[in-house]
């Protein structure tokens, strides 16, 4: 089923790529129109990502940066995290643009000192990105240790929760989410496959994102009449420190992508690009869903 009528004839001024995004089955095609038209639409606007200092946080805050958006990056690592905010700033060429707050989002008062410190910064928040997660040790259950679980779920789940909550308390107070405004508020979740996929060895990554889908469709409809969207999306094999051991081992990186219908791992800057089409208007009816970002991996699994 292909959402929406479109016609050839367009405006040959106008420099449009069409994006397919496959959603529980359905497509939807969007255009995202030419970089400065998006770009003037999205100043003045403000984004939080957690776990920005490389992979694919980095690489949302640079597609929302790019897109004009002011960007709040966090980490735990202050020095990666403020060598990322530089390689930001210089390829929009505007350091003020671009801060850097550094902290474990597990801890309550870091996730307060985030939002308030962007607020303070900038005067608002309109999306955030709740993009920090660990893959913790690999084990079997009967191994794991309570800290090994607990610093999972902490980091993964906890974290996104209390940035989620202290980021709807300043979005519901600056006035950009009354309904109907084009310049509506969007909370994007970065899950995992693995919130649908088992993933033997690995109990509290997979709790931990299997929790994140409940929540991000649980606040999906307590806020949907809030103006504020919320909505995950579940990478699947992408090119990130995270999956090291199988990029740099040749044998183990044919295997996996034998295992992957398109036939290759994912790049970050993919995953990016559908967080910003998720905070733009162009996905203001989409409200609690999942987009799988894998390759087809979870029609095989």
């Amino acid at each position: 089923m292909v959402a929406g009528n479109f016609s050839q004839d367009r405006d040959s001024s106008i420099s449009t790529t069409p994006i397919a995004v496959i959603i529980r089955g359905y497509v939807i095609l969007h255009d995202i129109m030419n970089e400065e038209g998006n770009h003037s639409k999205n100043n003045g606007r403000v984004a939080v990502v957690t776990g920005s200092s490389k992979g694919i946080g980095k690489a949302i805050a640079t597609e929302f940066a790019n897109a004009g958006y002011s960007v709040v990056l966090n980490a735990r690592n202050e020095v990666e995290l403020k060598q990322a905010a530089e390689d930001i700033s210089k390829s929009i060429k505007d350091s003020r643009k671009v801060v850097s707050i550094s902290g474990d989002i597990s801890q309550e008062p870091v996730c307060i000192s985030l939002i308030e410190g962007t607020v303070k910064q900038f005067g608002r928040i309109d999306v955030l990105v709740n993009n920090a997660g660990i893959g913790g040790e690999s084990k079997k259950i009967h191994e794991l240790t309570e800290k090994e679980w607990d610093e999972v779920i902490d980091i993964n789940l906890k974290g996104t929760f209390l940035c989620t909550r202290e980021a709807v308390k300043n979005m519901m107070k600056s006035g950009s989410n009354i309904q109907g405004n084009a310049n509506n508020c969007s909370i994007i979740n970065i899950s995992s496959v693995h919130e649908q996929i088992p993933q033997p060895e690995s109990a509290p990554y997979a709790a931990s994102k299997g929790g994140m889908e409940m929540l991000t469709k649980t606040a999906a409809l307590e806020l949907a009449d809030s103006g504020i969207r919320v909505n995950g999306i579940a990478p699947g094999a992408i090119a990130t420190d995270m999956n090291k051991e199988v990029l740099e081992n040749q044998e183990k990186k044919e295997k996996k992508e034998q295992r992957i219908p398109v036939h290759r791992i994912g790049q970050p800057e993919e995953i990016a690009k559908v967080a910003l089409f998720l905070a733009s208007e162009n996905a203001s009816y989409i409200a609690g869903t999942t987009i799988y970002v894998d390759g087809g991996l979870t029609l095989v699994s």
